[in-house]
């Protein structure tokens, strides 16, 4: 049976969904990580679920040496696409992350856009800190991009509706123990197509101890991609910058 991101990740209507993380969304953020590390031109990154590459190809273009991995063909296409359009080199990983295997070394390793979460046990989850610490160079960095768990708990929007492209987009959300779950129906001439997104919630105290279990320390945090300082309860994201 495959798994609800396997599926969900593999339609074209994965992006039609989440069309408002934008270009420039993603600009703020890699701005924000370059401004707080110290990486040379042409140093080594690796986009850990890198999607359909929006920050892959900004750290292209800035002039490093970009590593992108996905489970997603379909997204890996996408990025594809777009990298060759910019006449980007960058390499592309199809693997999921439990299991692949890069024996190349990294500057910077970032996990963004909440690609975190997603598999039913902490251990897995967790094994992308591991993975993360383990592909980077002496003094190297990972930094990791996820929603504040908190923020979430008291402003979860249960029911949301939109149109695009002729498509009813119909989203439902809830919280069930640990996990934010969300159903995801797009509607068309009579036609309903569902999808489910499962994603763990962790704390900021878990994401950090975890961090720093692997050997990792604890740089900054921050709440958004502004670079605003992180506050438990008004921060709606939490991205934390470590390194070796």
């Amino acid at each position: 049976m495959t798994e609800w991101f396997e599926d969900w990740f593999n339609t074209k209507e994965y992006l039609n969904v989440y069309r408002h993380r934008n270009d420039e969304d993603a600009e703020r953020l890699v701005n924000l990580i370059l401004k707080n590390i110290s990486l040379k031109k042409g140093a080594d990154v690796v986009d850990l679920a890198c999607g359909p590459g929006r920050h892959s190809i900004l750290f292209a273009e800035r002039g490093y040496n970009v590593t992108a991995v996905d489970l997603s063909e379909n997204l890996l296409n996408v990025a594809r696409k777009t990298a060759e359009n910019l006449g980007l080199t960058i390499d592309f990983v199809n693997a999921d992350l439990r299991n692949f295997c890069i024996t190349s070394k990294f500057d910077l390793a970032v996990n963004l856009f909440t690609s975190f979460g997603y598999f039913e046990s902490d251990e897995e989850n967790f094994s992308l800190f591991s993975d993360a610490c383990d592909l980077l160079n002496p003094e190297g960095y990972f930094v990791l991009d996820y929603f504040n768990a908190n923020y979430l708990r008291k402003r979860l929007v249960p029911h949301s509706e939109d149109i695009f492209n002729g498509n009813k987009i119909i989203q439902d959300r809830r919280i069930i123990g640990d996990r934010v779950v969300k159903d995801i129906i797009i509607a068309n001439n009579g036609t309903r197509k569902k999808f489910i997104e499962s994603v763990r919630m962790y704390s900021d105290k878990e994401l950090k101890a975890e961090i720093e279990k692997r050997g990792l320390k604890i740089y900054k945090t921050f709440g958004d991609s502004d670079g605003s300082k992180f506050d438990l309860n008004s921060s709606p994201r939490i991205i934390i910058i470590s390194g070796k």
